[in-house]
């Protein structure tokens, strides 16, 4: 998906970079006021593990597309993919275009410390805090994309079979470590033995690889420690754990961390306004996935809560689609990026104004 939003850059840019025209009140004849793109600079790209080549090239190509030079910093967590994205970057672009710095934590620390002018980080939310304190100290713009408790709601009306099966395709990719996966499954009118029995139906297969580090696995063991797990799919060795549904009680360490890993949390609520109430009790996740929604239920859904996206019928593959701006709110992030809206993310809109002679 980088490279079709580096074509459909390419197709777009000379358009998105005309300067346009702004209406001037008539007191002020005559004048012309325009506004027009300009880059900002050089544009530092923290990248995390998890993709760490999609989410490092392409805030890239929108910052290149702006005008900008950017200097990437890879997670250390992926040493031998950095490696190779620092030798391709440099083949492709050059230095004078792209530089890709590597290290560790804190090497990341001092990256983010750096004066650039605009800063785009993607990773967990306590990180992103510490990121934008850092850039904060020199006024440095932000993009955070975070992450959250991205809920979906299966409403009465929804296909039950369809919807465990959109939910567990999204769920599995990349063994659940995704900032846009589905996190709790809000069943509106369902039981939750009924939408078991429909996602054992739907025979999705096993999560793709496993979790990062131990110390993931550890974690996702000890939020799901004690409540009862229903496995959808065999074990696997080492850090390979199973797309399992997890009933979450109230109060649970579940409910209330991201989970990041193969385990789709069950909660059911008796009505839609529950379950509003239940988004709106948290931090605003990156999206929010509706199934069964008629639009006035959309429409509630939209009104009652913040989130970065409302996507209804599927799960996570709307942020492979290059037009559409990507982003979060609140917690799960600031500022917008992906097509028209990543080059307007990182230009400069300069005013520029011409008076005439006379007022």
């Amino acid at each position: 998906c980088t490279a079709d939003a580096a074509r459909y850059t390419r197709r777009h840019l000379r358009r998105w970079a005309r300067p346009r025209r702004v209406p001037v009140p008539f007191p002020f004849w005559p004048a012309s006021a325009r506004e027009v793109p300009t880059p900002k600079g050089v544009v530092g790209i923290m990248s995390p593990w998890n993709y760490p080549v999609q989410l490092a090239l392409w805030p890239a190509v929108d910052a290149i597309a702006a005008g900008n030079r950017v200097a990437l910093k890879p997670s250390e967590r992926t040493p031998r993919t950095a490696a190779l994205l620092a030798e391709l970057v440099e083949a492709a672009l050059g230095p004078g275009i792209a530089r890709t710095v590597l290290g560790g934590p804190e090497v990341a620390a001092d990256f983010a410390a750096q004066s650039w002018d605009h800063l785009v980080f993607t990773g967990g939310t306590e990180t992103g805090r510490k990121v934008a304190e850092a850039a904060a100290r020199n006024l440095v713009p932000v993009t955070l994309e975070l992450g959250g408790k991205c809920p979906a709601v299966v409403l009465p009306g929804a296909d039950l079979a369809r919807a465990a099966r959109d939910i567990l395709a999204g769920k599995a990719v990349n063994a659940g470590q995704t900032c846009v996966a589905p996190d709790t499954v809000l069943l509106v009118g369902h039981a939750p033995e009924t939408f078991r029995a429909a996602c054992a139906a739907a025979a999705i297969g096993a999560p793709e690889g496993g979790l990062a580090t131990d110390a993931a696995a550890a974690r996702l063991d000890r939020l799901a420690a004690g409540l009862p797990a229903y496995p959808l799919t065999p074990a696997g060795e080492g850090r390979r754990r199973p797309l399992s549904l997890v009933e979450t009680p109230p109060g649970s360490a579940l409910g209330r961390e991201e989970i990041f890993g193969p385990v789709l949390a069950l909660t059911p609520v008796p009505d839609l306004a529950a379950a509003i109430a239940w988004i709106a009790a948290r931090p605003s996740p990156l999206a929010i996935y509706l199934f069964g929604a008629t639009r006035a239920e959309e429409a509630a859904v939209a009104a009652g809560t913040r989130s970065g996206a409302v996507v209804s019928g599927r799960a996570v593959e709307y942020v492979a689609f290059p037009a559409l701006g990507f982003g979060g709110i609140g917690a799960s992030g600031t500022g917008r990026y992906h097509g028209r809206r990543g080059f307007e993310e990182f230009s400069n809109l300069r005013a520029v104004v011409r008076h005439g002679r006379w007022s």
